[in-house]
């Protein structure tokens, strides 16, 4: 008997989900389109939040800005949920292997001890600040429009929660649990800090949650993190060596990480009306300034003298994004 083997091609009736196929035509769609588009709920809800009653249960006149499509929000790295979780595991690979690297060497006990007490001093009580910023991102996620930017707002959330947690860690390796207590004291009564609480507290009571992805994402951590992971980072790397680099690695690939998709949503939006470009700008030249007057006695606690020049080198390459992106700086 003779068996004579062939192949044959399916051809599928169509490529991918209606809602997609209405948006690109029916050709095959990624897993971050097919999971993000038209995922949010907007229709047949039983009644009005009793907490809000003049708005829908999702409702896109919870901010000021405009869109004739949220979806038109993407994120260029095509996070969902999956993806994300997978670059994640990724990353925290890498710190778990930078700690271990510095445990096991001790190169903790042969730090600088000028350099250890700055590094606890600036960095420890970040960590309530990284807090505050999750609970900023939760806010956006549950009060915004479109699963497209909301999903990543929470994603960038949670991503602040692993960073409190690091630098907890980092308060632990360099000095004891009477250091995180120190670091508490210092966040609510030191008067370097007060500034700076002052503005993540003020971000929390802020009702539009565009606006508040303007002074989270955009102005507080475009400025902390180029302060806190590139001047002071450096500035102890000089004094003392990289146990810090290493211990503060995660935060510092994550912001560059993170600005590919805070750049590419201000863009997007800046350019869908020249009301949204005007209110954007606003909002940005409202909450950089906060950011740069909280920042500038935190980061003299680390720097000294070359606190000002430092923050204003970060303001500039602040200030440059945002003009590429569409911004009136």
């Amino acid at each position: 008997m003779q068996i004579d083997l062939r192949t044959v091609s399916i051809t599928p009736l169509r490529q991918t989900y209606a809602n997609i196929a209405a948006r690109q035509g029916d050709k095959p769609a990624s897993r971050y389109l097919e999971g993000t588009m038209d995922v949010q709920p907007d229709a047949n809800f039983h009644y009005r939040p009793t907490w809000d009653s003049e708005r829908e249960l999702f409702d896109t006149g919870r901010t000021a800005l405009q869109m004739r499509d949220w979806y038109a929000l993407k994120d260029p790295r095509q996070l969902y949920y999956g993806a994300y979780a997978l670059a994640r595991a990724r990353m925290q690979e890498t710190a778990e292997a930078d700690f271990d690297f510095v445990e096991t060497r001790e190169l903790a006990s042969g730090y600088d001890d000028a350099a250890r007490r700055t590094a606890l001093d600036f960095y420890v009580p970040l960590r309530h600040a990284a807090w505050g910023a999750n609970m900023n991102g939760a806010y956006q996620c549950a009060y915004g429009y479109g699963t497209a930017i909301t999903q990543t707002c929470l994603y960038a959330g949670m991503d602040q929660l692993g960073i409190a947690q690091y630098l907890t860690r980092l308060g632990l390796l360099l000095g004891t649990p009477g250091d995180l207590e120190a670091g508490k004291r210092a966040w609510l009564e030191a008067p370097a800090w007060q500034p700076l609480r002052r503005l993540v507290e003020d971000t929390w009571v802020t009702r539009d949650w565009f606006e508040l992805f303007v002074a989270q994402n955009v102005a507080l951590d475009g400025l902390l993190f180029g302060l806190a992971y590139r001047e002071v980072d450096v500035a102890l790397r000089e004094r003392a060596g990289p146990t810090v680099s290493m211990l503060t690695r995660f935060q510092a690939e994550w912001f560059q990480d993170a600005c590919k998709w805070v750049d590419a949503v201000i863009k997007v939006a800046a350019a869908e009306s020249e009301d949204n470009q005007l209110l954007l700008s606003g909002w940005y030249a409202r909450w950089r300034g906060r950011a740069h007057e909280a920042l500038l006695p935190v980061a003299q606690l680390a720097l000294g003298e070359g606190a000002e020049a430092a923050l204003e080198r970060v303001q500039a390459q602040l200030d440059a994004r945002m003009k590429k992106a569409g911004l009136a700086v």
